[in-house]
């Protein structure tokens, strides 16, 4: 396993996947959606896929020695590493934005700990979806990465709905300051058990499928 993975980062991870965790500072932006800080990490797990494709990268990793599940273990520790990497990265970039920029945002969720939950929800549904599809044919990317972005997208929308339609909820979770702080740290647990449910759910069925793949 620790193998697979040196091969994982060493041959698979693209530089994109850690240009795109500067993206992080885009919680620095004074009006802005910020869950689209969130959707760029998953774009750059895309390009492991689909450069991954133009290499062979599935096929020269089932010749090895190893077992199919090992191989899906391998990236699927890799994909949440990155998952985890953009979450954390961003912590410095949502506490200045509450300390030095005053001005609310008006364009969706302020950079609080609410928000981090509702990105751990986007990565679940993005693994759920994404890799459980791509290991169901070996070499598909496109379609997948479609459906899981607009269901990310719908994550979105219906985060951005409740907190603003749900009584209590705005002045609870789309604020920033410590008076509000246990309900937003609620919110963010919710969303890291989400994530984890999906995602052992994602990992279960993709090793099933990819188990029964003929490549």
């Amino acid at each position: 396993m620790k193998n697979l993975l040196y091969k994982e980062f060493k041959l698979s991870v693209q530089p994109l996947n850690y240009l795109f965790l500067a993206m992080a500072a885009m919680l620095l932006i004074p009006s802005y959606p910020y869950e689209v800080a969130f959707f760029y990490q998953t774009l750059g797990i895309f390009f492991i896929f689909m450069i991954g494709n133009t290499n062979n990268d599935l096929f020269f990793t089932t010749l090895l020695p190893v077992p199919k599940r090992d191989a899906v273990r391998a990236r699927f520790v890799t994909v949440i590493i990155l998952e985890l990497l953009q979450i954390v990265i961003s912590v410095p970039f949502a506490l200045v934005r509450s300390r030095q920029i005053n001005a609310p945002n008006m364009a969706g969720v302020e950079a609080n700990l609410a928000l981090f939950g509702v990105a751990f929800v986007m990565y679940g549904v993005f693994n759920l979806i994404f890799l459980p599809m791509f290991y169901k044919t070996g070499h598909k990317t496109g379609v997948p990465f479609l459906v899981s972005g607009v269901a990310m997208a719908l994550v979105v929308v219906v985060a951005e709905a409740a907190i603003n339609l749900v009584p209590g909820w705005k002045s609870a979770l789309d604020s920033i300051g410590p008076t509000y702080l246990p309900q937003q740290l609620f919110a963010m647990l919710g969303g890291l058990v989400l994530f984890v449910v999906l995602t052992a759910l994602a990992y279960q069925l993709s090793i099933e499928r990819f188990e029964h793949l003929d490549l």
